[in-house]
């Protein structure tokens, strides 16, 4: 089972926390400073970056934040790291892949992209209803930008924290996928999806003084229904089986090889 052991504590930051001590079911265990999972890292402090870069070893980070988000946020601190790799996969079409979605110009609120999402480019996807779809919606209209962030995780000499907003949505799906594919035990998946539950509160803080987010989270009084809870990683897990035959599969039909496979087991488990 997980433990609240994992969280990273940070000024700027509130979501935070090391994937490392996870089980895999043949009796490994997920190596502590490889995998790191946050939300916005736009706040950071200096004593923030210098925890993450010279203490735990930070080298890549994996922002799945659309265009939108980080044009409206602007240069974070981890971007004035030369020892750290910036890669932007964003998990939601971007204007000239599959739709258009744009901010509003000037001092307006910023569009999102999940606040008026639409069918697929093909027709053949129905706007989600359930946290579950939304998630399902990542895997069909940004498979690219999936393979990309586990091949960043792959590949990084040191730890990649992978981050979004909130840090329990977008990321929640690209960790899981990772810790799947490498072994961890389903049930530990689950419970560390979960687990951003406890920072639930200070999470909806955190984005409502962003003018990027305010307005979508403005007129919400009930911050506990967007809390994660281990039925829904449990949904998605199931749907994946179903629709895709499992994460493995789903990875291998949008060219994941089996030395990719490899160069992440290597990355995150012990030997």
């Amino acid at each position: 089972m997980t433990t609240t052991s994992r969280w990273i504590a940070l000024e700027g930051a509130v979501n935070v926390r090391d994937l490392g001590g996870l089980p895999t079911e043949d009796g490994r265990v997920v190596v502590r400073n490889r995998l790191i999972r946050a939300d916005n890292l736009q706040g950071l402090t200096h004593a923030d970056v210098r925890l993450l870069v010279d203490e735990l070893g930070v080298r890549s980070v994996a922002d799945l934040r659309t265009g939108v988000e980080v044009a409206s946020e602007g240069p974070g601190p981890m971007t004035r790291e030369p020892s750290v790799v910036i890669a932007h996969c964003s998990l939601f079409p971007e204007a000239g892949h599959n739709t258009d979605a744009a901010a509003v110009d000037g001092d307006g609120p910023v569009l999102l992209p999940w606040q008026n999402l639409q069918p697929d480019a093909k027709g053949s996807a129905a706007p989600p209803t359930s946290a579950a779809d939304f998630y399902l919606r990542y895997l069909l209209d940004r498979p690219d930008s999936i393979m990309d962030a586990l091949r960043l995780i792959a590949g990084t000499d040191g730890a990649t924290v992978v981050h979004c907003a909130a840090g329990k949505d977008r990321t929640g799906v690209v960790v899981a996928m990772a810790l799947t594919e490498v072994g961890v035990c389903r049930e530990d998946i689950v419970d560390d999806y979960a687990m951003s539950a406890e920072r639930i509160h200070e999470i909806f803080a955190r984005l409502a003084q962003s003018q990027t987010y305010a307005d979508d989270v403005a007129d919400d009084d009930e911050v506990e229904k967007h809390a994660p809870r281990d039925t829904t990683m449990q949904e998605l897990r199931e749907a994946i089986d179903q629709v895709h035959g499992g994460v493995p599969a789903w990875l291998r039909k949008h060219g994941w090889t089996e030395q990719d496979a490899a160069a992440l087991r290597v990355r995150l488990l012990d030997d």
